[in-house]
């Protein structure tokens, strides 16, 4: 966004550091709420029904109104093209463009609701359906918030506002977590019996919603005193920063869309699986913990540059910023995922096992999280590719590319849940990034009149090999340790992880040093530099 006097712009490190500081507090938050459900309601019925209640409500407020969603891409993408003052009216108009049609959307969910439940949780218990259908009405709500905050992260992205977009999701886990202390503290270790079940469902369910509404009001307090957009109504729906916007936006939030269409079927496999749905939900916060770090450290400083070099006589310097983009989220997902395969077990003892969470639990989500952990760099490699369309202006693509996943994950479902159980429906969805990864990538080869193929593949596969090495190294270490110190006592088991961890993370270390990549080489310096200054 072209401001009238221009600061010097932060350099991506620079960025970085605001964002990894705000992100993680928001992640650990994220974190101990999730430890607070598993403690109180392990894999029962009041978080299995919030599995199924959360596809639509929940992935509407993490897709449109996420960090680097739909929403916050299309508007970034036309922001910071555009001089400050022209952002207050568009942004009013998007919002209640987008604000009606959500409406409708939240009016659809507290109908429906029983339907919705019963389409994906065909195997469920007359109990668990209950709780989910009383769980979507409540939240049906958040599907007006998410866009509200989707649009309003954009705007404050576009005006570097770094800070409030990372932390904010803090809010949904103070609520959710302070409702459960309240149940807790009236009913004390009776809310793990069956019998509280209900009970427990309501409180996740109002929490949830009273994060996403507080998450909402601190945001729109920011935009006003930023003067870029307030509550006001406007129908300028034919301006040509509206119309750029839903030219983005449309097919962007279309191919959005498509997740949790990909979730509701992998659910839909998984109901006849007992306690699979909320293993999904355990497992998957413990990859989107540091997932998420890393994609705001990435993706929030580049979507800007992304945008302002979609010239093509800009495009020699945007492969570059894509190549930056790419080995940055290898040299962070590659060594992460093999650490999360090699150590699965550990991990989910130390952040979940206690109360509800028996043996059982920790067994079938560290089988989920081994899945899990071999498509994080596919994961994060397609939201950076995704988002290059998306400053192009080609919204298009994107779509068509989710369009064909719908069928590719219904089949890789069908294929893998009758060999490898529930960790084979995250399998399908690791084959369906890296067929988005693969397709992006050649689209995006012929968009920009070739791609640097050996440059960019070469430094990747190192990395690839370098992080074999660390989660072999990581492993050994597990199990001399085990044979040194046993495997019984929380304290045990996380020293043990700590120092598997930190071998694998030094050989990393060694190794991709070695490689000399510039990129890598030159972003950790700049960082190492800036905590050092702070």
């Amino acid at each position: 966004m072209t401001q009238p006097s221009q600061k010097p712009p932060r350099s991506l490190a620079g960025i970085a550091g605001i964002v990894a500081a705000a992100t993680l507090i928001s992640k650990v938050f994220g974190l101990v709420r999730q430890q607070a459900i598993a403690a109180a309601f392990g894999v029962g019925a009041a978080a299995t029904a919030y599995s199924y209640a959360y596809i639509i409500p929940g992935f509407l407020l993490i897709l449109l109104g996420g960090v680097n969603g739909p929403l916050h891409s299309a508007v970034v993408s036309v922001l910071a093209k555009r001089k400050r003052e022209e952002a207050a009216p568009l942004v009013e108009t998007v919002t209640t463009l987008v604000g009606g049609l959500l409406l409708l959307v939240t009016v659809a969910q507290i109908v429906f609701a029983d339907v919705i439940v019963d389409l994906v949780g065909h195997g469920l218990a007359a109990t668990t359906r209950e709780i989910a259908i009383a769980q979507i009405r409540i939240m049906a709500p958040m599907a007006l918030f998410s866009g509200l905050i989707g649009i309003g992260f954009g705007t404050l992205n576009a005006a570097n506002q770094y800070w409030l977009l990372s932390i904010s999701p803090i809010l949904s886990s103070i609520t959710v977590v302070a409702g459960i202390g309240i149940m807790a503290m009236q009913h004390g270790q009776d809310i793990i019996k069956p019998e509280y079940a209900l009970m427990g469902g309501m409180v996740l369910a109002w929490g949830t919603l009273a994060g996403a509404i507080l998450q909402w009001l601190v945001q729109l307090i920011v935009q006003w005193r930023l003067g870029l957009g307030s509550l006001k109504l406007r129908f300028d729906f034919k301006s040509p920063g509206v119309k750029e916007v839903m030219k983005i936006m449309a097919p962007a939030t279309i191919s959005s869309g498509m997740m949790p269409i990909n979730v509701a079927t992998d659910l839909y496999f998984a109901s006849p699986i007992a306690g699979a749905a909320a293993g999904f939900n355990y497992a998957n916060l413990l990859v989107q913990t540091p997932l998420g770090i890393i994609s705001n450290i990435i993706l929030l400083p580049l979507l800007p540059m992304f945008a302002k070099l979609a010239d093509p006589e800009n495009w020699q310097e945007l492969k570059l910023r894509i190549r930056q983009g790419l080995l940055l989220t290898a040299f962070t997902m590659l060594p992460l995922g093999a650490l999360m395969v090699v150590l699965s077990v550990p991990i989910v003892q130390v952040v979940y096992e206690r109360g509800a969470f028996k043996q059982e639990a920790t067994e079938l989500v560290s089988s989920l999280l081994i899945s899990y952990g071999i498509g994080m760099f596919a994961y994060l490699g397609r939201d950076v590719l995704v988002r290059v369309f998306y400053a192009l202006g080609d919204g298009q693509t994107p779509f068509r590319i989710s369009t064909f996943n719908i069928f590719l994950n219904i089949f890789l479902d069908w294929i893998f849940v009758k060999p490898f159980g529930a960790p084979g429906l995250v399998l399908a969805t690791v084959g369906v990034n890296c067929s988005s990864m693969l397709m992006l990538l050649w689209l995006l080869n012929r968009k920009l009149n070739g791609l640097p193929w050996r440059e960019w593949s070469v430094p990747i596969i190192s990395l690839t090999a370098g992080s074999v090495v660390a989660g072999v190294a990581s492993y050994a270490t597990l199990l001399g340790c085990q044979q040194v110190l046993g495997k019984a006592g929380l304290l045990i088991v996380l020293l043990q992880l700590c120092i598997s961890g930190f071998v694998g993370i030094g050989v990393f270390g060694v190794l991709a040093t070695w490689m000399r990549i510039p990129e890598v080489n030159s972003f950790i310096l700049r960082m190492r530099q800036r905590f050092l200054k702070r």
